[in-house]
């Protein structure tokens, strides 16, 4: 993700999520959160979606996945999502957390079938309806590619 790709981004989040991450956000992670790596996916030269992480030591945690509506159920979240995994196991990521809303089936399923597990529940964390999180953990990353170029943008 480059800064070119805010507006988009910012877009696809804002239709997406009940409290989205402002531009300002979005552009905190680039420019100043060493530990934040973003990837946006790409279809015929537009965003379709992004995903980011932190990634510190050996942890990382996913911050935000997302696809644009009209793209959904198509396998486009599974293949942003596996490329975080790969890019966040080069970087020597041991494993992977996150949050997910209790409701939020189609997600949780996305993130069981790339191999993570629900470990845990943070009870009212979502603010703007007090739902509960699963927090959720993957220690089965990819195997690092010793090919591996840092990447900004899956392109389909």
């Amino acid at each position: 993700m480059t800064l070119a790709d805010l507006d988009a981004v910012v877009a696809i989040e804002e239709a997406t999520f009940p409290t989205p991450w402002s531009e300002g956000s979005f552009r905190q992670e680039l420019e100043r959160n060493v530990a934040a790596r973003y990837l946006v996916a790409e279809k015929d030269g537009s965003v379709i979606g992004y995903a980011g992480a932190w990634v510190i030591l050996d942890e990382s945690h996913i911050t935000n996945i997302a696809i644009a509506e009209e793209y959904r159920g198509n396998g486009y979240g599974r293949v942003l999502t596996e490329a975080l995994m790969q890019y966040l196991a080069n970087l020597g990521a041991e494993y992977a957390t996150l949050e997910v809303r209790r409701s939020n089936i189609r997600a949780q399923n996305l993130y069981k079938s790339v191999g993570f597990i629900q470990l845990g529940v943070r009870k009212r964390y979502y603010e703007d309806n007090q739902e509960d999180a699963f927090i959720m953990v993957c220690d089965h990353m990819p195997q690092i590619d010793p090919d591996f170029e840092e990447p900004e943008t899956i392109h389909e």
